[in-house]
């Protein structure tokens, strides 16, 4: 079958690889791709995954068979409704489901309605109202913008001032602009963050393995957020107790309180958790594959990939016996020196070569651009470096390793990913 995936990053770069092993998958086609995914696929540069109209033309003009929406604009936009309405089999959740990730007001009210543990919370469209309301909070707190914000509209809080100046920039100041329209002001919550995809299919929802992402952008968790510096793959956090406890009172009612909402929910959703010392509760969902978190899944899924999209489409996901390699993952974001703030584009990318025919290491593109000089950085993240390994510390050291393969000019990495393994 032609397939076509809407996006440009690391995350879509991963996709791409896993289905260029499917059996089913013919030919590969991307929106807007990037210098990557442009050497397994078919790419066109000139779409941008908000051009609905041209997205929806592409996939007509190239007859594909089946379109996957990686991003999140797209999702919560209504990319999938458009498709689905020129007669296009899309998969990904339609905007009416992609609410679940695309407002945080909206995933909270829901998971207090449907009893799905998470932080205490409250809701605001005034500013003045979440200033009162802060005079009598505890601090540490945290300050959430409702909308998407490229996983940056989050902002913990350790004082009062610190609080209020953050209502001013979400709020006030519009930093993350509509995005803080509204606001959402929930207790801090202290315990190991653990990521858990997942696959779903408006009923059934199939799990996959555990990851934890890195958000801020130096070593030691210190820095501002970014959208993930690196990533491992499965927590040692993550434990069988701790799945019994999310399959029953997270996983399967969040499925289920969607339906009940009248947003039936196909698709992929990331459940960000903490495992806070109450028992786990959700910090986030996402509605779609997470960034770098996909780099270090998908890699060791067994499945053909597109056996399992086409059963979630085909509300056929409980015949699907989803399965893990009994290994390890862990990605490295390379990034551009002062990311996520200011950095330079347009320097070559030396040693990619390097990972051609590897099994166990990958070189996910994000940020990357062909020219005639050769492929060039174009974003804040640029490359993923991923590899596996028997356990988590031999994956760690092969990732390591790895990253002194591909030099560019102001390459920037964190030196300790996974650190938090030596620790379990």
């Amino acid at each position: 079958m032609k397939v076509l995936i809407v996006g440009g990053g690391g995350r879509e770069h991963a996709i791409a690889v896993s289905m260029k092993k499917s059996s089913r998958v013919s030919e590969l086609y991307c929106v807007p791709g990037n210098a990557g995914i442009a050497q397994i696929a078919e790419c066109e540069p000139s779409i941008g995954v908000m051009e609905f109209d041209k997205v929806v033309a592409y996939a007509k003009e190239k007859e594909v068979d089946l379109v996957f929406v990686a991003p999140d604009d797209p999702l919560v936009g209504g990319l999938v409704d458009e498709l689905e309405a020129a007669g296009l089999r899309t998969f990904g959740p339609r905007a009416n489901a992609a609410i679940l990730e695309g407002s945080k007001a909206f995933s909270k009210d829901l998971m207090k309605k449907y009893n799905i543990p998470t932080a205490a919370y409250e809701n605001f469209d005034d500013p003045e109202a979440a200033l009162a309301y802060l005079e009598t909070a505890k601090m540490p707190i945290v300050l959430k913008a409702d909308g998407l914000a490229l996983g940056k509209g989050v902002l913990i809080c350790n004082t009062l001032e610190e609080a209020k100046a953050g209502v001013q920039e979400i709020m006030l100041d519009k930093h993350f602009g509509s995005a803080g329209n509204t606001m959402v002001i929930e207790e801090f919550m202290t315990g190991r963050e653990v990521s858990v995809l997942s696959f779903v299919d408006g009923k059934t929802i199939k799990t996959m393995t555990s990851a934890q992402d890195h958000k801020r952008a130096g070593d030691g968790d210190t820095g501002l957020n970014t959208g993930g510096m690196g990533t491992f793959s499965p927590s040692p956090f993550y434990t069988r107790e701790v799945d019994d406890f999310c399959q029953k009172y997270i996983y399967q009612p969040t499925v289920d309180a969607m339906a009940a909402e009248g947003r039936e929910f196909k698709g992929i959703i990331f459940f960000g958790l903490m495992l806070t010392e109450d028992g786990p509760k959700v910090l986030e969902y996402n509605a779609r594959f997470g960034d770098p978190e996909t780099q270090v899944v998908l890699p060791r899924m067994k499945n053909d990939i597109m056996e399992v999209i086409e059963a979630c489409i085909d509300g056929t996901l409980d015949t699907i016996d989803l399965q893990f390699e009994d290994n390890a993952a862990v990605c490295v974001v390379l990034a551009s020196e002062g990311y996520p703030v200011k950095y330079e584009k347009g320097f070559v990318i030396d040693g990619l070569e390097k990972f051609e025919g590897q099994d166990a290491y990958f070189c996910f593109h994000a940020g990357t651009k062909q020219t005639d000089e050769g492929i060039v950085t174009n974003g804040g993240r640029v490359l993923g470096i991923t590899a596996t390994g028997d356990d988590l510390k031999k994956a760690r050291e092969n990732a390591y390793a790895a990253t002194k393969w591909v030099t560019f000019e102001n390459k920037y990495m964190r030196n300790d990913i996974g650190k938090a393994i030596d620790e379990a």
